[in-house]
């Protein structure tokens, strides 16, 4: 980790030829031409935004692009989930190579989540593979889906069940995208920002419930160092597993019920993932302590603190003619984490202290999402 004089933190992910950086800071768009220049060369630059972001941030991406001597050219996508589509990706493809996609063309992903997914899953197998950037303009994606290469589009059976494991070359993750996020959409990364102090780092879960507050009203150094810690720690993570055989798993805490919770309510923008995500890292430690691995009271801290971060700790409104538990467990079975017909959970013997399993007693998962369904 590099702290320098201009308040940018630089977080190396080392994977030897596939390693690295993650700039974090305030002002980072407009050093983007720069950063990428001194990696990669002067290159074909491809900007894939969306129609939210696009407008937003777009002309100033090309901009530096183009004062460092990239060629460049902007693709906008519709903004939402829906966008992980298998149509999507094929007019993205056809976009790409109508354009004249060479080998040496580097994509970058301008966006959040939804657009760092889809580009990278395209990169990844667009003439057989060109390289990208993330340039992450979301909490969610800043702290999470930006770091790992992790790429996926939606099948009709579920969220992210289509995609590869493809490196970025650089993570660029611009802290002042932050101030005009919506609010619901600064409070669903903070979801995914409290996951890592409750998977593995207890302090970090203390300093956050010290300045949740914070972070969520725009306080610039404590979104910065939210941001550090989160990269650190996914970077740590995937260095030893890149490819989720072990220890990447925890990353997934909450996500067995979220993923369950999206595909039941159609993956709109009534119920956001990292807003399900909250809702899940409820489940997974209300369900650890009715077994008896954690206690009731981390369970009971868990969920005032992501109620006092105004994120979801319930079932939402059901979209259509309610919650079903069989349905959300069916959900569950056709989750890329089930494992010879078993469903994986990340439970919890406390705050920092995760593990991986698939021993969970079915009637018991049955019956918390039953109670779940009738409190809703």
């Amino acid at each position: 980790m590099n702290n320098s004089a201009d308040s940018t933190r630089t977080i190396r992910v080392d994977l030897g030829v596939r390693s690295y950086d993650i700039a974090i800071g305030p002002g980072l768009i407009g050093q983007a031409g720069a950063l990428l220049a001194e990696r990669l060369g002067e290159r074909r630059a491809i900007i894939i935004t969306d129609t939210n972001v696009g407008p937003i941030y777009a002309a100033r991406l090309e901009a530096a692009l183009a004062q460092a001597g990239h060629q460049t050219r902007t693709i906008t996508l519709p903004a939402g989930e829906a966008t992980k589509s298998f149509a999507q990706l094929e007019d993205l493809l056809e976009n790409l190579i109508d354009g004249g996609l060479e080998r040496g063309s580097v994509l970058i992903a301008l966006g959040g989540g939804v657009i760092g997914d889809l580009t990278g899953f395209a990169a990844s197998i667009a003439l057989r593979g060109v390289e990208f950037v993330q340039v992450p303009t979301s909490l969610l994606a800043q702290v999470d889906s930006s770091v790992g290469g992790k790429t996926a589009i939606n099948s009709r059976h579920g969220k992210n069940l289509v995609g590869t494991f493809y490196q970025p070359r650089l993570v660029v993750a611009d802290t002042d995208t932050l101030k005009t996020l919506p609010a619901q959409e600064l409070r669903a990364g903070y979801a995914e920002t409290a996951k890592y102090g409750l998977l593995g780092d207890a302090d970090f879960f203390e300093w956050l419930e010290a300045n949740a507050a914070a972070i969520l009203g725009g306080d610039a150094a404590a979104q910065i160092h939210a941001i550090e810690r989160a990269c650190e720690m996914k970077a740590e993570i995937v260095n030893q597993d890149e490819r989720e055989t072990g220890r990447r798993a925890l990353l997934n805490l909450g996500h067995t019920f979220a993923h369950a919770l999206e595909a039941e309510t159609g993956y709109g923008a009534g119920l956001l993932h990292g807003e399900a995500v909250s809702i899940g890292m409820v489940l997974a430690f209300e369900l650890s302590a009715r077994i008896g691995l954690c206690t009731a009271a981390d369970a009971a801290r868990v969920r005032a603190h992501l109620d006092a971060a105004g994120l979801p700790t319930g079932f939402p409104r059901h979209p259509g003619a309610g919650w079903d538990a069989d349905i959300l467990l069916a959900h569950m079975g056709r989750d890329k984490k089930v494992q010879e017909g078993r469903i994986s959970f990340i439970l919890a013997n406390g705050i920092g202290d995760t593990f991986v399993t698939n021993e969970v007693a079915v009637d018991d998962v049955f019956r918390l999402l039953s109670e779940m369904a009738t409190a809703a």
